[in-house]
């Protein structure tokens, strides 16, 4: 018994659904459909072929599909029932329509086309891609690129070995990059004189998933680009200096940054330039973010991606090409296994791709051990100052403040005491800290160089324990407490690390929240209740879609909305 696949259909009877799977195989790697066959791959009880069915199903499938096809008709034995097959290759020709609909086949299912898709298909067949073409935009001419960068790419390719003669305009011309006398998409965005939202990349280190530390943003040309989301990257990312006795040392960065730039490059060149959302780089303590609108063909799934089982078709034929002259691609399809060879030699987690929220994402982890601690604010030793600031340079591999600062004073005074009763002892003696870590360190040798950066940073350790005794009664009490009560911070510090969603911005919520009320809502409906413009409400649900909180299902017309969390 078959079973319903990639190439394989079931149909009871025929109807218009047997129309559009044969469109649908069409567009893809072509396909058949048996008719006469239930959706379980049981043959239908009574099925009969009349002695013009045949012919007058042919020729409704010629009429209802554009350009027509016709596929080939034969009767077979199915399980011993007699049953039609029909059987189509695919079109040479994309796309093909069913009554103005184009479909695609994607695993055993149907997939309706959005405009992009049938754009993509069409330029696909063509043998090119949508950057070969004019740039959108009509004003864009020859003086809005830069001839300087022009000329820093023919200088990059003389480097690799290739011969230049031409002139700046000569050598655009030859590399298609201007088309019926405009610049093409690919020239605009490699060579752009001015910045441009066209190009956006958001860049920004998190602190956690709804604190920032700092952010970026670049929108030069493609090419710059890749040097200031590396930089980005360096800026916020750990480097180890390694003492190997040679002249120079080792520089040894959190992350291999070979697998950065390629991943870096690889976002660029197979970037959606003609999608809404912008790139994203969003890098945390252990790990880093690269999203990309444009997710993978539906022919392609991550686990061909790993296995390297699959055929690199370039979004961005154009540019992708262009970047394989200057040298920064060694060739398609292979970026994606040298990724991941990096991070195995350095012996850290495999990165993770998903086509996620309409792009695509990669994510690079840290080594574990490299994770940054999470401050704790707390005031239970000095209300006056900043103990998690302070405690924050002693403390080591996620150690409590309290645990680490009774670990330190005990160091500093006998190995055996506890804190408690030493600082006890000090207000029983009515002496001052400073005294008593004086005499620690005549007796104990170099105890006072440890309490001395402790001095440095806190004046007087004197000062400071008095203003506690003043504060708190007595410190010996103080410390005590602190000790009773720091015994498992670190699980309390475990139990307060949540991953927090990212906070939408105020007119977010407000879609969100009419989007809830009527998924049918249209752009300017939202714009006079809320009272910003339309555009502003399309870059806002653009972030929302992005964010994975709201989704479009169906066409602009005829669609809705739906809220997929808050």
């Amino acid at each position: 018994m078959y079973t319903e696949s990639q190439h394989i259909e079931f149909k009871p009877g025929f109807n218009e659904d047997v129309i559009e799977t044969l469109v649908a195989f069409a567009n893809s790697k072509g396909g058949r459909v048996l008719v006469g066959v239930a959706n379980d791959g049981a043959p239908v009880k009574g099925f009969t072929i009349g002695q013009e069915s045949i012919q007058q199903w042919l020729n409704e499938i010629k009429m209802k599909t554009q350009p027509a096809i016709v596929p080939d008709a034969e009767v077979i034995e199915y399980e011993g029932v007699a049953v039609v097959e029909l059987k189509v290759q695919e079109y040479p020709i994309k796309p093909v329509a069913c009554r103005g609909k184009y479909y695609k086949r994607v695993q055993n299912s149907n997939h309706m086309l959005s405009i992009s898709e049938m754009v993509n298909l069409h330029l696909q067949t063509l043998n090119t891609s949508w950057d070969a073409y004019p740039d959108p935009d009509p004003t864009h001419t020859l003086e809005d690129i830069s001839w300087h960068k022009v000329q820093k790419a023919m200088d990059m390719m003389k480097l690799n070995g290739i011969t230049i003669n031409e002139t700046a305009l000569q050598f655009l011309l030859k590399y298609n990059l201007i088309r019926d006398d405009k610049l093409t998409s690919a020239a605009y965005l490699m060579f752009k004189k001015h910045d441009g939202i066209d190009s956006t990349i958001e860049l920004g280190r998190f602190q956690n998933f709804i604190t920032i530390k700092d952010t970026a943003r670049t929108q030069s040309d493609i090419l710059s680009e890749i040097d200031h989301v590396i930089d980005f990257v360096k800026k916020h990312i750990n480097k180890e200096i390694i003492i190997t006795g040679e002249p120079r040392n080792t520089q040894k960065w959190q992350y291999p940054m070979e697998a950065i730039r390629e991943i870096v490059i690889n976002m660029i060149i197979h970037r959606d330039y003609s999608a809404m959302p912008d790139s994203v780089v969003k890098i945390y303590n252990d790990k880093i973010e690269f999203y990309n609108p444009g997710k993978l063909p539906d022919e392609i799934t991550i686990e061909d991606l790993l296995s390297n089982n699959y055929k690199s078709t370039p979004r961005n034929k154009l540019i992708a090409d262009f970047f394989k002259h200057l040298g920064l691609i060694e060739k398609y399809g292979s970026g994606i296994g040298r990724i991941i060879n990096y991070f195995e030699a350095e012996n850290l987690p495999a990165p993770e791709f998903k086509n996620i929220s309409g792009g695509f994402q990669v994510t690079v982890f840290a080594p574990a051990e490299e994770e940054e601690d999470t401050k704790e604010s707390t005031d239970v030793v000095e209300k006056d100052t900043k103990v998690g600031e302070k405690v924050e340079s002693v403390v080591e591999n996620e150690k409590s403040v309290v645990e680490k600062v009774g670990e330190k004073v005990a160091n500093v005074v006998e190995n055996e005491k506890r804190v408690g009763e030493k600082v006890a002892n000090v207000v029983e003696n009515e002496k001052r800290v400073g005294e008593k870590v004086a005499n620690v360190v005549e007796n104990e040798k170099r105890v006072g160089e440890k309490v001395t950066n402790v001095v440095e940073n806190e004046k007087k350790v004197g000062e400071k324990v008095a203003n506690v005794v003043e504060n708190e009664k007595r410190v010996g009490e103080k410390i005590t407490n602190v000790v009773e009560k720091g015994k498992r911070v670190g699980e309390k510090v475990g139990e307060k690390r949540k991953k927090v969603g990212e906070n939408s911005t105020k007119n977010q919520n407000l879609i969100l929240k009419n989007i809830i009320k009527n998924h049918n809502i249209s752009s300017k409906e939202l714009s006079a209740i809320i009272g910003i413009s339309a555009r502003k409400i399309e870059k806002n649900i653009a972030k929302l879609k992005a964010k994975g909180v709201l989704e479009r299902i169906g066409p602009d017309k005829g669609g809705y909305w739906k809220v997929l969390s808050q």
